[in-house]
């Protein structure tokens, strides 16, 4: 078994397959060994690139890999250092065969057999492999909308999986693009220092009720309903609304969270608004969110003409032998420790039925 990405969904999945008995591919191969390739060149998956004042009080929950709780931590320490950590030491203590720095380029199937292997193509030589668990998450997938006028603007682009700090920004006037979490967070954080304008397709819903299980399990069926149909995943705050945050209630209360209508074009040193009146501004910060990672699996032929991927809970209808972990109604850390569990369940089901062929 391959697992390709060591964030949460596939320190779970790895997690699992050890629970069930799989051995370290690296100590030799069998039906029953597998081996974790990571594309970071350290534990913490995505956590480890997000922006130093993300802290642990601000982020959008971490929920505890499967068998080790989380530490107790200062609030106050980001995320970046805080819950690579907390990787590192889980990918120790369960001895997870993990490989890095190694970027899976494609997987190919073998021959014709629906039942046969997969090939995992790697920069680091080519694995062989009876189930292909994908956890890569969306990080290195970030959405960066091009609008007219992209390639005239003088200023500064650059998307929030490039932020590094309010400070590089002080000064400056700053268009924040994005409806979502981090839209919210970084808006407050940057009007701080330098002159902001906040632009989102929609206006944002903001939630006054509390989040209870019966609201988490209307959208994971909503979500998954979506993921079964193949249609693009969308960002779980399209299906959940914001909250009321401590930085969304301050942003508001500072007169900053007044969203204007996406503009249609970039100028020279601004944008062109809505209503065809021009803004000055330096600097587009994109909070446009991510999509899924699935370029390597492009060889397999698997998305629909919707642009999303047929799933059955994690397993891929038109490839069987592939699992998709934190995909879909998966996506939250809660949701991909489940998703680990349950794959790793459908591939010991298919070994088994594989063993009983003549």
């Amino acid at each position: 078994m391959v697992v390709v990405g060591a964030g949460q969904a596939g320190l779970s999945a790895a997690h699992h397959l050890r629970r069930r008995g799989f051995t370290s591919a690296l100590d030799g191969a069998g039906d029953r060994s597998f081996v974790v390739l990571d594309a970071d060149a350290a534990p913490g998956g995505a956590w480890q690139h997000r922006w130093p004042s993300l802290s642990m009080s601000t982020v959008n929950g971490i929920f505890d890999l499967p068998g080790a709780p989380l530490p107790p931590v200062d609030p106050e320490e980001p995320a970046r250092t805080a819950v690579p950590r907390y990787f590192a030491a889980y990918e120790r203590d369960q001895g997870l065969p993990v490989l890095r720095p190694v970027r899976v380029r494609g997987v190919e199937r073998v021959d014709d057999d629906p039942e046969g292997d997969l090939l995992v193509r790697t920069d680091a030589g080519t694995w062989r492999a009876a189930s292909v668990l994908s956890a890569t998450g969306t990080w290195t997938n970030p959405v960066l909308p091009r609008y007219p006028g992209a390639d005239a603007f003088r200023g500064r682009q650059l998307h929030t999986s490039q932020y590094v700090s309010a400070e590089d920004l002080r000064g400056h006037r700053v268009a924040v693009v994005g409806g979502g979490i981090s839209a919210v967070q970084l808006l407050e954080e940057v009007s701080r220092v330098a002159w902001t304008a906040w632009y989102a397709r929609r206006e944002p819903v903001f939630r006054t009720g509390p989040f209870t299980s019966e609201t988490g399990r209307d959208v994971v069926a909503r979500v998954a309903e979506d993921a079964e149909a193949g249609r693009a995943p969308r960002s779980v705050v399209s299906y959940t609304g914001l909250s009321w945050t401590p930085y969304a209630v301050a942003a508001r209360e500072r007169g900053v969270l007044r969203r204007r209508p996406m503009f249609t074009a970039l100028e020279p040193h601004g944008v062109r608004e809505a209503d065809g009146t021009s803004t000055s501004v330096d600097v587009v910060l994109w909070a446009t969110g991510f999509r899924p990672a699935l370029d390597h699996l492009q060889p397999l032929g698997l998305r629909s003409a919707d642009g999303g991927v047929e799933v059955r809970g994690t397993r891929v209808l038109r490839e069987p032998r592939v699992h998709l972990v934190g995909y879909g109604p998966a996506q939250s850390t809660v949701g991909a420790n489940r998703a680990g569990r349950d794959a790793v369940a459908d591939v010991v089901a298919a070994l088994r039925r594989r063993a009983a062929r003549p």
